[in-house]
C-alpha cells in the first residue's frame, strides 16, 4: 500500500556531496516519521536522520553538521543532503516511513553511496 523509492546515490570523492531522494506513493496519512538508514556490509542498519510530519528532526552524531534531512509533504518526498562526505559514509541508504511511536513501517529498496578516499 505504500511504496518508497530511493534515488541519488552514486560514487563520490571524499569531501564531495550527494543529494538523496525518497519518493513515497500510496496511502500516506496521519502523523508519521520518515527516516534515512544506512547499512554497510557486516554492519547493523543504523539511523542516519529522521524527520516527523511536524518537521522535527533527529541526526546521528556522526553526520550532524554535514547532512540535512528535509521533506516536502506536497510531493510526498524526503531528501537527504549529504555534504563533506567521508569514506565511512559508504553504505546502502534506505528510506523508511512509519507511524509515530511505532516500529517497522515501509522500506525502500536502497541506494548505494560510495565515498572514495
Amino acid at each position: 500500500q505504500v511504496q518508497l523509492v530511493e534515488s541519488g546515490g552514486g560514487l563520490v570523492q571524499a569531501g564531495g556531496s550527494l543529494r538523496l531522494s525518497c519518493a513515497a506513493s500510496g496511502s500516506i496519512f496521519g502523523f508519521n516519521v520518515m527516516g534515512w538508514y544506512r547499512q554497510a556490509p557486516g554492519n547493523q542498519r543504523e539511523l542516519v536522520a529522521s524527520i516527523t510530519s511536524f518537521r522535527n528532526t533527529n541526526y546521528a552524531e556522526s553526520v550532524k553538521g554535514r547532512f540535512t534531512i528535509s521533506r516536502d509533504n506536497t510531493k510526498n518526498t524526503m531528501y537527504l543532503q549529504m555534504n563533506s562526505l567521508k569514506p565511512e559514509d559508504t553504505a546502502v541508504y534506505y528510506c523508511n516511513l512509519r507511524a509515530l511511536n511505532s516500529g517497522g513501517g515501509s522500506w525502500g529498496q536502497g541506494t548505494q553511496v560510495t565515498v572514495s578516499s
